[in-house]
């Protein structure tokens, strides 16, 4: 199997109150998706779900990302995950609340057949 990268997305989303690490991981890959439309796929005689989906994920916490949440938002194709350092975290005044920056890269690939 060789794949061919056909398609990379950045997106970044946001958890305003709450820490929410998942949250944000999770509307960083909906930004990042819904930058585009994929209908190259039939050119290659495959669908949508042939896809391998690699999602990056930069986070000040990775471990607090629930990666499996991450990869139901997903629409199409096998999803494959990667949490790491990254993002932006900034404490309020009184240092109880954040708000979280999580950054995501999604990178579509399809199996070219060789």
């Amino acid at each position: 199997m060789a794949l061919v990268r056909c398609v990379t997305e950045m997106g970044m989303g946001v958890d305003v109150h709450g820490l929410d690490y998942t949250t944000a991981a999770k509307r960083a890959v909906f930004d990042a998706l819904h930058h585009s439309s994929l209908g190259f796929q039939r050119l290659l005689g495959k669908t949508a779900d042939d896809m391998r989906v690699d999602v990056t994920i930069g986070v000040p916490k990775p471990e607090a990302v629930d990666r499996q949440a991450v990869l139901k938002t997903l629409p199409h194709g096998t999803g494959h995950i990667n949490v790491v350092h990254g993002g932006l975290q900034v404490l309020n005044e009184e240092g109880t609340d954040d708000v979280l920056i999580a950054n995501a890269i999604v990178i579509v690939s399809l199996d070219d057949g060789k």
